[in-house]
C-alpha cells in the first residue's frame, strides 16, 4: 500500500470519528433538555400575538403582559339637601276656627220670619217708606234692595245707586230696616202714570211677601225709584 492512500485512509477515518462525535453530543444535548432545538427561522418570522383576553403576548417563549388599567370612573356628585319647610308647611296645628267663618255669617231673610208695612212718608212728597221687621228667631240679611212690584208690573223698579251701604243690612230679632219709594215725578213730568192698590216683594229665597198699601192705594209713574235697605228711616228718605 503506497503512503498516499494510507494518508486518505487515516483521514477519512478521522473525519468519521468527529462527525460520530458530534452526532453524540447532539443527542445528549437533546435528552438533557427533553425538548427539541428551536428552529432559528421560525422565531425569526413568528408574529406578535394578542391573548384571548386582549392583552398583548410578546413572541414566543417571551412573558406574558400585563392588562392595561382601565380608566377609574369619575364619582357621582352629591345632590344638593332639600330646603327645609317653610313655617307656613312646618305645622300643620292651629285653630280652624275664626270670626269670619261661613258658619258666624247670618242667614237670608225670608217671608216668613220678615213682615214688611208701607206708608206714606211726610216728606219728600210722593214718598213711600217700607219697613222690614225680622219676626223670627235668628239674625238673617235682608236683600240689598226691595224689588217692588206695584200692580201688574213686568219690570221692577230701578234702584239709587247713591243710597248703597256699605254692606247689607242685617237684622236681629225684632229689628227693622227701612228703605225709601219715590211713587212718581213731583212736577207731572213722569209717563205712563197708574193708580194700583197692590204690591209684592221678593225675597232671594223665593219667597214672595205682600205689602199692604196705605187707604185707596198709590199713584206711580216712570219716576218709580226704591232705595238700598237702610238701618235708619231717616236715611232711606234722604233720596
Amino acid at each position: 500500500m503506497s503512503a498516499r492512500r494510507i494518508t486518505r485512509t487515516r483521514l477519512f477515518a478521522a473525519t468519521t470519528v468527529a462527525l460520530a462525535a458530534l452526532s453524540l453530543t447532539a443527542c445528549e444535548g437533546d435528552e438533557l433538555t427533553g425538548s427539541p432545538a428551536p428552529d432559528p427561522s421560525a422565531s425569526a418570522s413568528a408574529p406578535a400575538s394578542a391573548s384571548a383576553d386582549g392583552n398583548d403576548t410578546g413572541p414566543a417563549g417571551g412573558t406574558k403582559g400585563d392588562k392595561a388599567s382601565t380608566g377609574s370612573t369619575g364619582s357621582t356628585g352629591s345632590t344638593g339637601s332639600t330646603g327645609s319647610a317653610g313655617n307656613d308647611n312646618a305645622s300643620g296645628s292651629g285653630s280652624g276656627s275664626g270670626s269670619g267663618s261661613d258658619s258666624d255669617l247670618p242667614g237670608k231673610c225670608s217671608a216668613s220670619d220678615v213682615r214688611i208695612t208701607a206708608a206714606n212718608a211726610p216728606r219728600p212728597i210722593n214718598h213711600l217708606l217700607l219697613t222690614a221687621t225680622n219676626t223670627g228667631s235668628k239674625t238673617c240679611a235682608l236683600p240689598p234692595y226691595p224689588a217692588a212690584r206695584f200692580g201688574e208690573a213686568q219690570a221692577v223698579p230701578p234702584v239709587a245707586e247713591s243710597s248703597k251701604p256699605q254692606s247689607l243690612t242685617t237684622l236681629a230679632p225684632g229689628e227693622s230696616g227701612y228703605a225709601g219709594v219715590r211713587l212718581s215725578s213731583g212736577d207731572g213730568s213722569g209717563e205712563n202714570g197708574y193708580e194700583t192698590t197692590t204690591l209684592t216683594v221678593p225675597f232671594q229665597d223665593g219667597s214672595i211677601a205682600r205689602v199692604k198699601l196705605p187707604s185707596g192705594g198709590v199713584y206711580v209713574d216712570t219716576a218709580l225709584t226704591v232705595t238700598y235697605w237702610q238701618t235708619s228711616a231717616s236715611n232711606a228718605l234722604e233720596y
